[in-house]
């Protein structure tokens, strides 16, 4: 078992979710990069729960930078950045006794003999992904220095739809970009938001959940980033966005709705706008052949219900493995996606990042 991604940048992530601390740890970054505390709490700010939904026991993410850095930029060696669990309300809990429904419980079980941090799910736990926010945050950063930007919104809750991305106008990508990197809830259309929050809200009185679909566009990306197979700019990303817990689903472009319309209608014709070789429609999602082809990058991801719910559920004790009744007991996310947007859009930096040191190091040299 690794918990390490990444050929040019190559990150490991740590800890469990209530244990001192999780962390992460970045080798071959670029020295030079700035590396701004303040971006990462106000990244780490996105990712929280608020008003109804919050949980008073979550601890407070405050980045300690622990090396790599000298005088607030990279110094070329290994970035290392934990989270403390300074919390203490979290040491309380000793995890569910038994195997929640559509957890890692008894997956990891199989897997590990039972020797695993079973607390609120350990390294297993989206808890883990705060650490992956804080190293998003610098590579955003980083990639905005070169006219990179990356942003998502709440596509889809229940049948509640937002507005679709703009496919090809940048300068609009760009405004709704920025507008969004302030909203706690993050659409597009205002009304649409109310009306998601409503269903949330619904499923939460209930003791249930709700799942929801995130879209994200990334502006400015130059052409020929990304390789065929292996290591195309779809497989590269999806296997960052299916680590991300709770992601069952990625497309890109029109992904599945390709199957419903022909070649005439799915293909993007190129065209010559201002010297610039560029496409009349974006159907494929700024990727051909594993590789951007200039226009924006558009990809969805889909999260599924919070698996955690009040409602009665039928499972099995691993030690006697008999049926039983599980009633979890406490606070339940009635949603994660909303705040799963920084997290897609941090990823995605990731995987950016790395398929960019390869293509091109003089950005940053």
């Amino acid at each position: 078992m690794t918990s390490t991604f990444g050929r040019n940048l190559r990150i490991t992530i740590f800890g469990e979710a209530q244990g001192p601390a999780i962390g992460v740890t970045c080798d071959g970054l670029p020295a030079g990069l700035p590396v701004d505390p303040s971006v990462m709490e106000k990244a780490l700010l996105r990712r929280r729960a608020y008003g109804d939904w919050a949980e008073d026991v979550r601890p407070e993410d405050v980045p300690v930078i622990l090396s790599g850095v000298t005088a607030g930029v990279t110094n070329g060696a290994p970035m290392t950045i934990i989270l403390e669990n300074k919390n203490g309300k979290l040491a309380e809990s000793q995890g569910a006794p038994v195997f929640r429904p559509s957890h890692a419980d008894y997956t990891a079980w199989a897997k590990l003999g039972g020797h695993h941090d079973i607390r609120s799910g350990g390294h297993f736990s989206g808890r883990i992904t705060a650490a992956l926010v804080a190293l998003g945050s610098v590579l955003q950063a980083a990639l905005e220095q070169q006219g990179m930007v990356i942003g998502s919104h709440i596509a889809q809750c229940g049948d509640v739809r937002d507005e679709d991305f703009p496919e090809c106008d940048e300068a609009e990508l760009r405004t709704h970009i920025d507008n969004l990197q302030n909203m706690a809830f993050g659409v597009i259309d205002a009304e649409k938001a109310e009306e998601m929050r409503e269903i949330i809200d619904a499923a939460a009185a209930e003791g249930d959940s709700v799942g929801g679909t995130l879209e994200t566009a990334v502006v400015g990306i130059p052409a020929g980033v990304g390789a065929p197979f292996f290591d195309s700019l779809e497989s590269m990303l999806a296997h960052l966005l299916f680590a991300v817990p709770g992601v069952k689903g990625v497309e890109f472009g029109m992904g599945f709705g390709f199957a419903y319309l022909g070649g005439s209608e799915a293909n993007d014709q190129w065209v010559n706008e201002d010297e610039q070789i560029r496409t009349k429609s974006n159907m494929s999602g700024g990727i051909n052949g594993g590789i951007t082809n200039g226009m924006p990058v558009i990809f969805r991801t889909v999260f599924r219900p919070t698996p955690s719910i009040a409602m009665k559920q039928q499972t099995v004790d691993p030690e006697t493995r008999e049926e039983k009744e599980l009633e979890l007991k406490g606070h339940m996310d009635p949603a994660i996606f909303h705040r799963a947007r920084v997290v897609v859009d941090s990823v995605a930096a990731i995987g950016l990042f790395d398929l960019l040191l390869e293509r091109r190091k003089d950005l940053w040299s």
